[in-house]
């Protein structure tokens, strides 16, 4: 048995320990899938131009991303993209969501949304903070 440091390490090898770890935790815990969901705009040509992905997973909505272009900001669109996701999250079951942002990010947007921050890890990934916040949907 030997210890290896791999300081750039091949993607078949990154693939293969979250395999595993995955596979451990799949067995063991009481909710036995996650579901991806996104609500995505696109433009005449076709474009994506704001939208969102999320998981959902047992009784939550893991929300990933939640983005909106520049061309669209300030026009209420990013919180119509976040209803229908924790609607469409809700129909699947899920009474809670949980997301992460940075400082520069949208905290006040969430919190104007009834999100609260449950956790803050300060000094990431060196002097900003990201947000966990959570709702009850």
């Amino acid at each position: 048995m030997k210890i290896e440091v791999l300081d750039n390490p091949e993607q078949e090898v990154i693939d293969y320990l979250d395999k595993k770890i995955a596979d451990f935790n799949w067995a063991n815990w009481e909710v036995s899938e996650r579901i991806p969901l996104a609500v995505q705009i696109k433009n005449t040509q076709g474009e994506i131009i704001a939208g969102a992905t999320a998981r959902t997973f047992g009784d939550w909505l893991l929300l990933g991303t939640l983005w909106v272009s520049d061309e669209l900001r300030g026009q209420n669109i990013g919180s119509e993209i976040l209803n229908e996701i924790e609607a469409s999250g809700k129909k699947r079951g899920c009474i809670k969501c949980l997301l992460d942002t940075l400082d520069f990010q949208a905290m006040p947007f969430y919190e104007k949304h009834g999100y609260r921050t449950q956790w803050v890890q300060e000094g990431y990934p060196k002097t900003g903070c990201k947000y966990f916040m959570v709702k009850e949907l």
